[in-house]
């Protein structure tokens, strides 16, 4: 199982990944980085989508009313989301939330270029990394 280098260097071997990090979406901080970041700093983009990621996890408006996994804010299980996906004209964001043990207020980001990267290889990936991953 791997830790946080290992998984974020392992999301960084997908095609066309430009950037990877795990976040913290209570505080906005990045708990470990790889590569690039979209805005020459990590530590802003880890703030900046820890807020988008804060929204879709605690508003009842991307929970689906007829799942009934979907606890809304405050659930056990975790948010409700499972990761979110924003295009833009040069690459695509990938968030993925991430189980823990402990508030599961984390999530995996993966910037990928738009003309090499492959975006369903990467939503599978991070699902296995985020299943996989050991946090210490």
């Amino acid at each position: 199982m791997p830790g946080i280098d290992e998984c974020l260097m392992e999301a960084m071997a997908l095609p066309g990944a430009r950037g990877a990090s795990l976040v913290d979406w209570t505080s906005g901080l990045a708990l470990g980085t790889a590569g690039d970041s979209p805005v020459g700093d990590h530590e802003t983009t880890a703030a900046e989508t820890a807020e988008l990621a804060r929204s879709a996890a605690e508003f009842d408006s991307f929970t689906s009313a007829g799942d009934p996994d979907a606890g809304g804010a405050g659930a056990e299980d975790g948010p409700p989301v499972e990761d979110l996906i924003v295009t833009t004209r040069a690459g695509y964001h990938v968030l993925r939330f991430v189980e823990t043990s402990f508030d599961s207020s984390v999530f995996l980001h993966l910037w990928l270029d738009r003309d090499s990267g492959n975006l369903a290889l990467a939503r599978l990936r991070l699902r296995d990394l985020a299943e996989r991953l050991v946090l210490r």
